[in-house]
């Protein structure tokens, strides 16, 4: 298969130099403000009722490298709660899905990581300043590695979905947003090791400490089950419900946990992918290519081992709706057993 790289896509995408000479614009607009809180007040309601009803977790700390949630928060936000209330950072990279939507808007690039030019992104506190890592990164990499394109990361939400909680609890930090398209194993293996290694010059040129002054973070959901995702290999019962939920926690848990290591990431890129890269595996998990990547560049990016820690998992079936009212937050998709996303955190220490 060929990848898409730039020289295609100049008409929707502008390139590094064409992001430096052209003036930058204001900060990145909020793509979904329904599932989502951009409400300070209501953020606060939010947290002090996750704070009663999370369970206790034991992790140790520093959080290094995490994969969060990106659905509704009165879905999902007791999964970004255990990761969100004890990750304490000055600075996150994140890696963020490219929605199918968003592929079919902008041409479906693939083999590339795709940047904003964006000064800032909007925040529950207010605008999140952009890291001088993104600059950084556009310098140091190929250019065949890489795009910038506004347009995708406006209609893309997996990645504003971690920003009020980041925020909310580190309101001090910094981001640098990175959408990751579709790309086959050894395609990732070589920009992953670019990325890590320029991620890596840049964390100690600025004598930043892991888990302290940066963090990365990885933009995924779970299993998206039922007629509306053309996935449902054991039915559509209870029954069905009940086998698939116990296939997406035991590859989270046999894949994302345990030490951090790049045999165990192209393991789970067997089960996220079928045949090849493009077609479905045994769950259908948005992330397939934002979690492999972003956990590849994890490994090779800090001079210690990591070992990951699902910290939650849950579904819109089984967890309902949060009851929280009059908060500026709604769902923007239903559940039933005939549709259901499934999503968990996890969150890698220090060994």
């Amino acid at each position: 298969m060929r990848f898409l790289f730039l020289p295609a896509l100049l008409i929707l995408c502008i390139t590094h130099s064409a992001a430096q000479s052209v003036p930058a614009p204001d900060a990145r607009p909020v793509k979904d403000d329904i599932g989502f809180c951009w409400n300070l007040a209501s953020m606060e309601r939010l947290c002090r009722f996750l704070e009663t009803e999370g369970p206790k977790n034991n992790t140790p700390l520093p959080i290094i490298a995490a994969v969060s949630p990106h659905d509704d928060y009165l879905y999902a936000g007791k999964m970004y709660f255990p990761l969100f209330s004890r990750l304490r950072t000055r600075e996150v990279l994140i890696f963020g899905v490219t929605h199918g939507t968003v592929r079919k808007e902008i041409g479906d690039p693939r083999g590339v990581l795709m940047f904003d030019a964006y000064p800032s992104w909007k925040g529950v506190r207010g605008n999140v300043p952009i890291a001088p890592l993104r600059e950084y990164l556009l310098k140091n990499l190929d250019t065949s590695m890489v795009l910038v394109s506004n347009r995708a990361h406006q209609l893309e939400h997996s990645i504003e979905a971690l920003v009020p909680f980041l925020q909310y609890y580190n309101p001090d930090i910094r981001i640098t947003p990175v959408m990751v398209t579709a790309m086959p194993w050894d395609r990732m293996q070589q920009v992953a090791t670019e990325v890590a290694r320029f991620v890596r010059a840049y964390v100690h040129e600025r004598g930043l400490i892991p888990g302290k002054d940066f963090v990365i973070l990885v933009s995924s959901d779970a299993n998206h089950y039922g007629v509306d995702f053309d996935n449902s290999p054991f039915g559509l019962d209870a029954q069905a419900h009940a086998k698939a939920i116990a296939l997406d926690q035991k590859l989270a848990q046999d894949y994302c946990t345990g030490m951090l290591e790049e045999e165990k990431i192209g393991q789970l890129t067997q089960q996220l992918w079928g045949g090849d890269y493009l077609t479905p595996g045994r769950v259908l998990w948005c992330g397939k290519y934002s979690v492999p990547f972003g956990l590849l560049v994890a490994s090779k990016t800090f001079d210690m081992p990591l070992k990951g820690t699902v910290l939650r998992y849950g579904d819109t079936y089984t967890g309902g709706v949060i009851p929280l009212l009059e908060t500026g937050m709604g769902l923007t998709a239903p559940y039933s057993l005939k549709h259901w996303v499934g999503f968990f955190s996890l969150a890698y220490t220090a060994r």
